[in-house]
């Protein structure tokens, strides 16, 4: 008897040792699953995220373009604008000398204005 109390106490700690490993075994597979769902999801997310870097490249040589069309048509827009310049200049110039000879006229239609008024005052008028 003693014999089967030496095996069998040599038995239990063998069986512990194997469920521990087994248990041990089944915890490491839930654990790889875990680690396989990450990186699938890590997986898309880096190519959403390659996608979007995709998307920002374009828009970014398309906004470089537009810029470069912009620094293009600066200097045209500026002739522009000194043409205009030029052309307000020359209508103001002209304004002037048409005042300038209304002023004269202006002034003798005032004198001839006055003179009738004052014979129509002594006429009676």
């Amino acid at each position: 008897m003693a014999d089967k109390d030496v095996t069998s106490s040599k038995a239990r700690p063998a069986q512990q040792r194997l469920r521990t490993l087994a248990q041990a075994a089944l915890n490491a597979d839930v654990t790889v699953g875990q680690v396989d769902t990450l990186l699938a999801g890590l997986t898309e997310t880096l190519d959403d995220l390659n996608n979007s870097t995709d998307n920002l490249d374009a828009t970014m040589e398309r906004f470089n373009a537009t810029i470069s069309r912009i620094d293009e048509l600066a200097p045209r827009l500026l002739a522009v604008v000194d043409r205009m310049e030029a052309i307000v200049d020359r209508v103001e110039r002209i304004v002037g000398v048409g005042e300038a000879v209304v002023s004269p006229i202006a002034a003798t239609e005032s004198a001839v204005r006055g003179v009738v008024n004052a014979v129509r005052s002594r006429a009676g008028l």
